[in-house]
């Protein structure tokens, strides 16, 4: 060893005795939930005299540091940066931090400075750090299950393409999302669903690749139908941008008696083509992930298959939530029906001539899902506005006149599961004031009549005495 290395380790001896040393480490935080209590420890070792302690929030990706709590050595005194009304940081040791009911806004880094003051001036400070990320889980908040493009007509000789979507939101990190079928897994085959440009919550329709499943013919056990597969022999796949809301044929029931003034009928559509689907259809998923401003992700799973309104009736689809910060799955249910017996009302119940009235539907006998199209007509001509139809919930004759006295009107509700026609028939009084206030017109002409006879006679007396 030489004379210079043996005086650069004396020197370098000497300097470590003048600063003494500092070492920082910060215990690791496993996930925490929202609204647990986090402790934040920083564990330092030194020989030297202790300064202060900080602890800094990082934010914007560590190009910002936000004091949050700070211990002063020298004082014996510690005190939180954060505003009164956002305190929520407890020293419980010099060098370790509670944060009471965490939120997902403290997810992220943060550090624990250390300062000791220098041996050699007892002035300067030699700081030391360490660093932890808090991770915050947060569980969904909500659970729906919708339909796609709806509300949608029924279909009776074509197959149509059927998309529930559940929408889960509030979550962190996202969760797992999967479907049951009358409380059995449903196996399916995953797709990618591209996001619709500039998409963002609260959209309910859904766009991209559908495929169509091949169809058995039904119990005369036909041939398989070849036009339904492709060149290779594979189920052939229908991609539709957005399916078509042309209205189908209605059909029409007897008509009822003119001299019935309610017709409580309701004829339940039911006609399908000779084939009916596979009993075992093809379920296809995907899933969209839409990140949101308070750091959640909302959630889209949708399954698609061909829909059969023969086994799909009164079918149970669940949609379930897994995730870390449950203990539980979460579940939303529908069960597919088509619309059975609306219930009309109309307002005023005893409609006069000139009132405005309005019918509406008010609820059916089941549950009905997906949401119905309700289509408005009148029986043997056109509506009081001169339109073949009217589309809503609700039908609204302004004015009506006597003439639309015995009319009967039509409420067709449908969805893709299936249609129902329901009948009713307006009665129109007569209005008394309306009968007061033509008579008083009558009686009023009539004085002028009357006026202008005796005028005319009176003109003609006076002539006949000149000549």
């Amino acid at each position: 060893m030489t004379v210079f290395s043996l005086c650069f380790l004396l020197c370098a001896e000497l300097l470590d005795s003048a600063v003494g040393y500092l070492t920082v480490t910060i215990e690791p935080i496993p996930p925490v939930i929202v609204g647990e209590t986090v402790t934040l420890k920083c564990n330092f070792k030194t020989d030297g005299r202790l300064r202060e302690i900080v602890w800094f929030r990082v934010t914007d990706g560590g190009t910002l540091k936000q004091k949050i709590f700070t211990y002063d050595a020298m004082f014996n005194t510690n005190y939180s940066h954060m505003e009164d009304y956002r305190r929520r940081e407890d020293l419980v040791y010099q060098s370790t931090v509670r944060l009471p009911e965490v939120r997902i806004s403290d997810n992220g880094p943060y550090e624990c400075h250390v300062g000791i003051y220098d041996r050699a001036t007892r002035e300067k400070v030699v700081l030391a750090s360490g660093n932890v990320f808090l991770n915050v889980m947060a569980p969904p908040k909500a659970i729906s299950v919708i339909a796609a493009d709806t509300p949608a007509p029924f279909s009776r000789y074509q197959a149509q393409n059927f998309t529930l979507v559940c929408i889960v939101s509030g979550g962190k990190p996202e969760p797992t999302v999967y479907f049951k079928r009358d409380g059995e897994p449903i196996d399916v085959i995953p797709y990618l669903q591209e996001p619709a440009a500039g998409e963002s919550g609260g959209s309910a329709g859904v766009r991209g690749a559908r495929p169509l499943i091949s169809r058995d013919l039904d119990d005369t056990k036909m041939q398989r139908s070849l036009s339904l597969l492709d060149l290779d022999g594979k189920p052939a796949r229908l991609y539709t941008d957005s399916p078509g809301r042309g209205f189908t044929p209605r059909a029409r029931g007897p008509e009822p008696s003119p001299s019935a003034e309610s017709i409580p009928e309701t004829v339940v559509s039911r006609e399908f083509p000779r084939w009916v689907q596979s009993s075992d259809p093809l379920y296809y998923f995907s899933t969209l992930h839409l990140p949101q401003s308070d750091g959640t992700v909302e959630v889209r799973a949708m399954l698609t298959w061909t829909l059969n309104t023969q086994l799909d009736n009164d079918a149970l689809f669940s949609c379930e939530v897994k995730h870390s910060a449950l203990s539980m799955p979460m579940q939303a249910e529908v069960t597919l029906a088509a619309p059975k017996g609306p219930k009309l009302r109309m307002s005023p119940s005893r409609a006069r001539v000139g009132d405005t009235v309005r019918i509406a539907v008010h609820g059916f006998q089941n549950e009905v899902f997906p949401e119905p199209l309700f289509t408005w007509t009148r029986v043997g001509g056109r509506l009081l506005d001169g339109s073949p139809e009217r589309d809503g919930r609700e039908l609204v004759l302004e004015r009506v006149p006597a003439e639309l006295n015995g009319s009967m009107y039509r409420c067709t509700a449908q969805n893709p599961l299936g249609s129902t026609d329901t009948h009713t028939r307006l009665i129109v009084f007569e209005n008394p004031s309306i009968m007061k206030h033509t008579q008083n017109q009558n009686n009023a002409a009539s004085c002028k009549d009357v006026l202008g006879l005796t005028v005319t006679a009176l003109i003609l007396t006076v002539t006949v005495e000149l000549t």
